[in-house]
């Protein structure tokens, strides 16, 4: 299972320099987890961006793979992580997304760097 940060869809959807780092792991739907925390930072952003059409078509994109809701367990796991780990809340939410399904966490957000079962890439 994968599981990919909103740094990482901004990147895919903007067609951006690492892109392609991300692609393999948003473009196989059947092993791709989408925490509902990247669902608003992505539509955020990119309607910030661009416009809300072009936000709704996105997000309708991430909708291909399986959408994690945010429940009390998670919840819990991911103030656990932001304690130990001194992560911001989305930050803590992703991570905690990808722990509790064993799932890889693709990013190139520069807090998740050496953190085991993380593939991080450098942003450009």
């Amino acid at each position: 299972m994968n599981v990919v940060d909103s740094s990482g869809w901004l990147e895919y959807f903007a067609e951006a320099e690492n892109a392609d780092f991300f692609a393999p792991a948003i473009e196989d739907a059947q092993q791709l987890l989408i925490p509902v925390i990247c669902i608003y930072e992505v539509f955020k952003k990119i309607q910030q961006q661009r416009d809300v059409k072009t936000a709704r078509a996105n997000i309708s994109d991430m909708h291909e793979g399986q959408i994690v809701e945010l429940d009390t367990s998670l919840a819990l796991s991911a103030a656990q992580i932001s304690i130990d780990m001194k992560l911001p809340m989305a930050d803590s939410i992703i991570l905690a997304t990808a722990r509790a399904h064993n799932a890889i966490l693709w990013t190139q957000d520069a807090h998740f760097i050496d953190i085991p079962g993380v593939r991080y890439i450098e942003k450009s």
